[in-house]
Order: structure tokens, then sequence, then C-alpha cells
């Protein structure tokens, strides 16, 4: 799995039609109409996120890895 940060993955879910609902502190809050899944997404600078989290995020939002 590649390293991806925060920003680059909330810039990956915008062009896949997630829309953010707020900021609360570093993380940002996205949503997607017809969707109960809420997905918050650490922004901290260019630090990568964790590899897990990554995943998971990945997962939730039905993104493959070679999307980003």
């Amino acid at each position: 799995m590649t390293v991806v940060t925060g920003k680059a993955l909330a810039r990956a879910l915008e062009k896949r039609g997630w829309s953010l609902l707020r900021i609360s502190g570093s993380h940002h809050i996205y949503g997607k109409a017809g969707s109960i899944v809420r997905l918050s997404i650490p922004i901290h600078g260019s630090k990568p996120l964790k590899q897990g989290l990554a995943r998971h995020l990945l997962k939730l939002a039905d993104i493959d890895q070679e999307d980003i």
C-alpha cells in the first residue's frame, strides 16, 4: 500500500461525489447523498495517514488504492 495523506484522500473523495459536511478541529467530516456513512479524515498537513486507517477509509468510501 502506498502512502496517502489526508489531503490527498479528501481530494479523491470530493472527485467521487462526497461533500464536506463540517470541520471539527483537524478532522474533516465527509458525507454522500443517499448514504448513511460519514467519514472523518484527519488533515495534519503533509503527514501520511497510518496504513490501517487509510485502508479502512478507502473501504468505506468504496475507492481503490490505485484511484488516488
